[in-house]
């Protein structure tokens, strides 16, 4: 009986040492770690934050949302797509209305209308194109559809202000 517990206290003993000795050596690592690459862990960030372009080339979409392919649905022709792509991602819904505000006038889209609430929707035009970005902000996700269509031959001569009046 004494020699078992010997044992049961020698094992606990090593067991206990053993996870002390493991946390421990773990936060020095993580410190020299953030240390000595630093700078490289950043730019491994930058890396993978970089906005995308889907399945519309000139539509850039933030890195954070991620592509719902159950609810997407993109027609495609040589030099043309149009349709409706389907995003999730745990984005603020300001910061994604500000970032296509300023990324789409960097790919030559007019800002039209826009409505900001719960659920904003942002309304761009461009030479023969519409495209309307639909924000959703729920509990855990934020959701994102960009609705991209062309325009009619009739509309195509007409400018933006003129289709509301």
């Amino acid at each position: 009986m004494k020699l078992k517990k010997q044992v049961q206290k020698t094992v606990i003993g090593l067991a206990v040492l053993l996870t002390l000795g493991m946390t421990l050596g773990g936060c020095t690592a993580l410190q020299s770690q953030s240390q000595a690459g630093g700078t490289d862990s950043l730019a491994a960030q930058d890396k993978n934050a970089a906005p995308l372009y889907y399945d519309f080339g000139d539509v850039l979409v933030p890195s954070e949302m991620k592509v719902d392919k159950k609810t997407s649905f993109v027609y495609r022709t040589p030099g043309f797509s149009a349709g409706v792509l389907s995003l999730r991602g745990r984005v603020d819904s300001a910061s994604l209305i500000a970032f296509f505000e300023n990324n789409m006038a960097k790919d030559n889209w007019q800002v039209v209308s826009s409505f900001k609430s719960v659920r904003s929707i942002l309304l761009f035009h461009k030479e023969n194109r519409w495209c309307v970005v639909n924000i959703t902000e729920k509990d855990i996700y934020t959701y994102v559809e960009i609705w991209v269509a062309p325009t009619t031959v009739a509309e195509s001569s007409n400018t933006a202000t003129d289709l509301f009046k």
